[in-house]
């Protein structure tokens, strides 16, 4: 029986270091193209094929790891599908990390992933995260949902989904609209989308009436007491999840006329609720572009890039 080849076997017939094969089986960019070349000829005219099991236990079988925040959001779960899609068409492994929006969970795990010599990360950020840890990884990461100038970023245009919503409910007539959205110390869909709702308010001429609280169903339920009056049309959420609890606190009081907007194109919410208008900010084409360009980075492209993502429907 002929001996299968090792990874110390093609260092010595390469004439090279059993580490320097190891970083041109792991993508290192590192190393020099002309030994690059060299440990490649060597591995394609033996035909050697590296151990998956001895890799993982040296962590060089991850190509790239992705790094995920929050397994609960529906958005985010929306973005994580294109971004898997995506990654396993070019070749890549992915492994699923979660931090429950903790800023020392995050860093935890950024380290760890750090000591294994990953390629890269994407990050959905939050208000607290830490984006000076993210960005010593040297153009080999991008967040999502967050803003920076510090690393490559995909935002939401969370003027643009209120507003849209707004416009929506002003071609049907309605102009007393009130917003419950999520307290603004969250700064993208808690400060940013509320100031959208306070912005139009002052340019239409309307008087503003709102609640903010936490992002779950039940805070938004709590909140319609204090906005509901009894001209109320319509009441425009932040989120799809807020929407929910509104929806269910209107039909206690019987006031199933007032119409409910949400953000996030929650396919659930638009089966049981028909009538509600939600918008897709475009997670899943977020989560593509994501994947894209850290591909793109991992392959050599320094350039920082920074997309807002436009939503796709209305």
């Amino acid at each position: 029986m002929t001996k299968k080849l090792t990874i110390l076997d093609i260092a010595k017939l390469s004439g090279v270091g059993k580490s320097t094969v190891s970083r041109v089986l792991t993508n290192d960019p590192k190393v020099k193209p002309e030994t690059r070349a060299k440990v490649e000829r060597v591995i394609q005219e033996s035909g050697y094929v590296p151990s998956k099991s001895a890799q993982t236990m040296r962590g060089e079988v991850r190509r790239w790891w992705r790094y995920y925040l929050s397994l609960d959001s529906p958005s985010e779960n929306k973005a994580v599908g294109s971004m898997l899609n995506t990654l396993y068409a070019a070749g890549y492994d992915v492994v699923i990390m979660e931090s429950q929006f903790d800023r020392m969970k995050t860093n935890d795990h950024l380290d760890v992933l750090k000591k294994r010599n990953v390629d890269g990360v994407i990050v959905f950020g939050f208000s607290d995260f830490d984006i000076e840890k993210l960005a010593s990884w040297h153009n080999r990461s991008v967040v999502i949902a967050m803003d920076t100038d510090q690393v490559s970023s995909i935002n939401y245009d969370n003027l643009g989904v209120i507003t849209q919503a707004l416009e929506h409910l002003k071609a049907d007539s309605l102009d007393d609209i009130a917003f419950i959205g999520v307290d603004p110390a969250d700064k993208t869909t808690g400060k940013l989308r509320l100031d959208a709702y306070l912005s139009w308010c002052s340019q239409e001429g309307i008087q503003a009436n709102y609640q903010t609280g936490h992002l779950h169903h039940e805070s938004a339920y709590t909140l319609v007491d204090k906005v509901l009056t009894p001209t109320t049309q319509a009441i425009v959420c932040a989120s799809d999840t807020l929407a929910l609890g509104v929806i269910k606190r209107l039909q206690e009081l019987d006031r199933e006329d007032v119409v409910v907007t949400g953000v996030g194109g929650n396919e659930l919410l638009s089966f049981l609720f028909p009538k509600v208008f939600s918008i897709d900010p475009g997670y899943t084409q977020a989560g593509e572009k994501a994947a894209n360009m850290l591909i793109s980075q991992i392959n050599g492209d320094v350039e920082q890039r920074h997309i807002t993502q436009q939503p796709v429907s209305i």
